[in-house]
């Protein structure tokens, strides 16, 4: 059977509270997982651009926008449980709204082949597990895969010089043959703001920004990434 994993220590309410809506959440998807009932995911670019990223890039960027790449992290007096001790890769912010994905929020591990099947791809030769993350509670059934910028798919979307985010149905078969980015997180759901709601989250002090790095992304015990990033916080408008 497997398990959702539990992510913050015990002992602090407000994380307690969204780690108790974000277990109710990935608890669901887990089962999702099992039944391969959401993963008819489209292309990142149908997922995503259409309409979503359309919508966020239309007119010019908001002078206070979070760049692509940086993290947004929850201060500790956050209000959402649904967010309460995240932490956040940007990936896109406009007037038109903003879109990012969770990266703490680990739900189960499973098997490479599995997953590839349950997106209609061979998973013949494909060996290994990974780690499915909640990236947010928008659209469960859309998967992202955020790498390093080692890996090259064509229709990958540039963060930043260090991140990329690309349609899980290309990383997945090049991980299976082994020419892969050599570090990635799959992420199913995002986080979402309509035009002027991240920047009066930011303005009320709910959130504050940390600078991206890999080791924050990829490396670190998500256990204790929120502490660590929350350490790093460069901005809180």
């Amino acid at each position: 059977m497997v398990t959702v994993r539990t992510w913050f220590a015990k002992g602090q309410s407000v994380v307690a509270k969204g780690e108790r809506a974000w277990l109710t959440a990935g608890r669901e998807l887990t089962a999702m997982l099992l039944s391969r009932r959401c993963f008819a995911l489209a292309s990142l670019l149908a997922a995503v651009h259409t309409p979503a990223l359309a919508t966020l890039e239309q007119g010019t960027t908001a002078a206070d926008s979070v760049p692509p790449g940086q993290l947004l992290v929850a201060a500790p007096g956050m209000g959402d449980p649904q967010f309460a001790g995240a932490v956040v890769v940007m990936i896109q912010h406009g007037i038109g709204g903003a879109l990012g994905v969770a990266i703490n929020r680990p739900m189960a591990d499973r098997p490479i082949a599995d997953l590839m099947r349950a997106l209609g791809e061979d998973p013949e030769g494909a060996k290994g597990s990974l780690t499915v993350f909640l990236g947010g509670p928008v659209e469960p059934s859309v998967g992202f895969v955020v790498h390093s910028r080692d890996y090259h798919p064509p229709a990958a979307l540039v963060l930043d010089d260090h991140l990329a985010v690309s349609s899980p149905r290309l990383v997945l078969r090049d991980i299976a043959a082994g020419h892969g980015p050599r570090k990635y997180l799959f992420t199913l759901g995002y986080a979402g703001w309509g035009p002027n709601q991240l920047e009066a989250e930011l303005s009320l002090g709910a959130w504050v920004t940390v600078s991206e790095s890999p080791e924050l992304v990829f490396d670190m015990d998500r256990a204790k990434l929120w502490k660590a990033a929350l350490a790093r916080r460069t901005m809180s408008l």
